[in-house]
């Protein structure tokens, strides 16, 4: 079995919250309130800026010539799609980057950090796909009843084209080319982590921050 296959079956109950949370739907519904969408906003900025530093971290440690450029073209897709778009739409929201992050923010950008850093590229990748993988998901399946709502429309349509696609499945096939047995428990660990704070970085953001306080 791929590892990708692997990885998400054995997690399938966490992976189905992850990707159903409430405020994922109420996007698709065209119906979440704009002070909640800033809110996100606000720490997804803080959030991509650590990630693009975890692809980073990840193609450093590799010397692979074609994951080194699986990852520049991930980099890419974060430094210069993602955060502009998040900037943006920050702006027609009326808010503006800067906002410290919530614990939450930080500690899966830390584990994050940690894994690229030093679990070696199929760890590094276990723990930085959730995020991708989720966000291909929800808006594929978004994408298929376009909401009235323009921030909640544009921001599905972000996720729900050809190109982004195709990242998926180009760093999909780095991680099962470069997992071997050795690695499945890291891998399973890195990966387990980043989705559970995909859903707590979605309940942060649906309660505006009231979930990292209580």
């Amino acid at each position: 079995m791929n590892e990708s296959l692997r990885l998400k079956e054995r997690g399938a109950s966490q992976w189905a919250a992850a990707i159903a949370h409430p405020m994922v739907a109420e996007i698709g519904a065209g119906i979440l309130p704009h002070e909640t969408f800033r809110f996100y906003f606000e720490q997804n900025i803080s959030y991509l800026r650590e990630y693009a530093r975890a692809i980073a971290f990840a193609a450093a440690g590799t010397a692979d010539r074609g994951a080194v450029s699986v990852l520049a073209r991930f980099l890419s897709q974060i430094a210069d799609v993602e955060i502009p778009a998040n900037e943006a739409f920050l702006a027609r929201l009326g808010g503006s980057p800067g906002s410290p992050m919530l614990p939450t923010t930080y500690a899966y950008t830390r584990h994050l950090l940690d894994a690229t850093s030093r679990g070696g590229l199929a760890v590094a990748l276990a723990a930085l796909l959730p995020c991708q993988w989720s966000y291909g998901e929800i808006g594929r399946h978004l994408a298929r009843s376009l909401p009235a709502d323009p921030v909640c429309r544009d921001w599905i349509s972000l996720f729900s084209g050809d190109g982004y696609d195709e990242l998926v499945v180009a760093s999909t096939d780095l991680l099962d080319a470069s997992c071997t047995a050795a690695d499945q428990p890291r891998t399973s660990d890195a990966f387990d982590r980043s989705v559970r704070y995909e859903i707590a970085f979605w309940q942060m953001a649906y309660t505006r921050g009231a979930s990292d306080r209580a």
